[in-house]
C-alpha cells in the first residue's frame, strides 16, 4: 500500500513537472512572438521613415510595371481573378498618368546603400471629376458636389508594407476630399480602405460597365 501511494505521489510530480514544462515553454515561444513582432514593427517604421513620395518618370515605367504585374499577382493569389485582366493597367496607361502629372512612385531608401532608392509601389492622384463617378447607385457621395481626387492604380510590391497608408497620407496632405473604387473580389483593398476610415457610399460603374464598391473620405 505504500508503495502504491509512493506511485501515485511520482507520477503526480512527474506530471506536475512536465504541465510545468510545458507552461514554461509556451511562455517562452509568447515572449519570443512579442519581441519578433516588436522588432517587424521597429523595421517597418524605420522604413516608412525613410519612404518618399515623387511624381514619376517616363524612366520609371520598366519598375512601374513591375510593380503593377507584382499587385496582379497578389490578387490572383487571392481569388481575385476579375480585376486589372486583359492587359488593364498597361503601360500606356502608365505613360498617360505620367504625361498628365497624375502619375506618382512610391520609394524605399536600401539599407547600406547610400540614398539609392527602390520603387515599390504607384498610384495616380487625379483632380476631379471623374467621370464614372458621376452616377451612383445604393447610396450617394458624401459632399456630391464638392471638388476631389480620385486615386487610381494603386499597385505595390509584396514584401512592402504599409505602402496604401502612405499613398493616403500624402494624398490627403494634397486635398481633404478623396474618392476611390475598388473590385468587389478585392478583399486587401478593402480592408486597406476601412481601415484608413473612408465611407462606403455606394455602387459605381466602369465605361466597361463592371461595378465597383465605391469610397469616400472627408477631412
Amino acid at each position: 500500500m505504500a508503495k502504491d501511494r509512493f506511485d501515485i505521489k511520482e507520477k503526480i510530480d512527474v506530471s506536475f513537472l512536465t504541465d510545468a514544462m510545458v507552461i514554461r515553454r509556451r511562455a517562452h515561444s509568447s515572449a519570443q512572438c512579442r519581441w519578433q513582432a516588436h522588432r517587424d514593427q521597429r523595421r517597418i517604421s524605420e522604413v516608412m521613415a525613410r519612404r518618399r513620395v515623387r511624381p514619376a518618370l517616363m524612366a520609371d515605367l520598366q519598375s512601374v510595371m513591375a510593380v503593377l504585374d507584382a499587385a496582379r499577382g497578389i490578387m490572383r493569389s487571392e481569388g481575385n481573378t476579375s480585376q486589372w485582366v486583359n492587359g488593364y493597367p498597361s503601360g500606356d496607361d502608365v505613360v498617360a498618368d505620367i504625361a498628365d502629372g497624375h502619375g506618382f512612385v512610391v520609394e524605399d531608401a536600401r539599407e547600406g546603400s547610400g540614398g539609392a532608392a527602390a520603387i515599390v509601389g504607384y498610384f495616380a492622384f487625379i483632380p476631379s471629376p471623374e467621370p464614372t463617378y458621376s452616377y451612383i447607385e445604393g447610396g450617394e457621395w458624401l459632399q456630391p458636389d464638392a471638388p476631389y481626387h480620385v486615386v487610381h492604380r494603386i499597385g505595390s510590391l509584396p514584401d512592402a508594407h504599409g505602402v496604401f497608408r502612405s499613398i493616403m497620407d500624402w494624398c490627403f496632405q494634397r486635398d481633404r476630399n478623396i474618392r476611390i473604387d475598388t473590385h468587389r473580389d478585392n478583399r486587401i483593398m478593402q480592408h486597406c480602405i476601412d481601415s484608413y476610415g473612408f465611407t462606403f457610399c455606394g455602387i459605381i460603374y466602369l465605361e466597361s460597365g463592371d461595378p465597383r464598391l465605391a469610397y469616400q473620405k472627408i477631412l
